[in-house]
C-alpha cells in the first residue's frame, strides 16, 4: 500500500456550507443542526465535540453523504453531493472516504482479511489483489496473526484495528469516525489513538473523529464544539 495522492492539496477534502438537519411531525419539529460551516484539509485532524445528543453523529453522517441536510451543501473531493444520484453518491464514498464506529460493523461470517478487503471487491478490484492489499494492511495495525479469525475471535481492540484497515483499504482523502475508542477500555483505547495518528501521518488521509474521549481530541490539530445546533470553532 502505498502513500495517498492528493489530486489538489489546495482544494479541501470535506466542505459544508451552511448546513442544517430538521426533523418533525405532526405536532413537532426539532433543529438538529443550524447554519453549520466547515472546512477539512487534506492531513488535517479534525475533533468535533459535545454533549450527548447534541448531533455529532447526525453531523458526521451528512458530511460522509450518508444522510442528506435540510437546507445547505455538502461537498467531498469538489463535488457536490446534491447534485449526485445515489448511485454516484455511493461510488464517491467508496472512492473518497472510509468511515469507522464505535461499534465496528465488521461481517460476522467473515474473516478479519475479508472484511479488510471487501471495499476493493466492492469496487471491482479481483479478490486475490483485494486480498493481497488487505493482507498488507492488517499487518501494519499489528494483525498478521490473525489475518483468518473471524470478528467473534477477536478482542475488542483487535476489532477496532481491523476496522481502521478496513476503512484505510481505499486509501480514501478523508475517515470519518464516530466514537473510535467509546467501546474500548483504556489500553486499547491508546492503542487505537495511536494507531489513528500514525496511520494519518504516514498516509496524509484527512481524520474528523466525532468523540467524548477527551484524550483523543487533544491529539487532533483542532477541536469543534457542536452546542445548540451550531458549530463553535476553538
Amino acid at each position: 500500500m502505498t502513500a495517498m495522492k492528493r489530486a489538489d492539496s489546495a482544494r479541501p477534502v470535506i466542505e459544508c456550507r451552511h448546513l442544517a438537519k430538521s426533523y418533525a411531525d405532526t405536532a413537532t419539529r426539532v433543529d438538529v443542526l443550524k447554519d453549520v460551516n466547515l472546512r477539512v484539509n487534506a492531513a488535517e485532524k479534525i475533533a468535533i465535540v459535545g454533549a450527548s445528543g447534541s448531533g455529532k453523529s447526525t453531523l458526521l453522517h451528512l458530511l460522509g453523504g450518508l444522510d442528506t441536510p435540510s437546507d445547505g451543501e455538502v461537498i467531498i473531493a469538489g463535488e457536490k453531493m446534491s447534485s449526485l444520484s445515489d448511485a454516484s453518491r455511493g461510488r464517491l464514498r467508496n472512492r473518497a472516504l472510509g468511515f469507522i464506529y464505535q461499534f465496528h460493523h465488521l461481517l460476522p461470517e467473515f474473516t478479519a482479511l475479508e472484511n479488510v478487503a471487501m471495499p476493493l471487491v466492492i469496487r471491482g478490484q479481483r479478490p486475490h489483489a483485494a486480498m493481497k492489499i488487505a493482507g498488507d494492511l492488517l499487518k501494519r495495525v499489528g494483525l498478521s496473526a490473525r489475518l483468518h479469525h473471524k470478528p467473534g475471535e477477536l478482542s475488542g481492540g483487535e476489532r477496532q484495528r481491523v476496522a481502521i484497515g478496513r476503512a484505510l483499504i481505499t486509501e480514501p482523502q478523508a475517515v470519518l469516525a464516530d466514537e473510535p475508542t467509546g467501546n474500548l477500555d483504556r489500553d486499547n483505547a491508546e492503542q487505537v489513538h495511536r494507531l489513528m495518528i500514525a496511520l494519518n501521518d504516514e498516509f496524509r488521509t484527512s481524520l474528523v473523529i466525532v468523540t467524548h474521549d477527551i484524550a483523543l481530541a487533544a491529539r487532533m490539530d483542532t477541536v469543534y464544539t457542536l452546542e445548540d445546533g451550531g458549530l463553535r470553532p476553538p
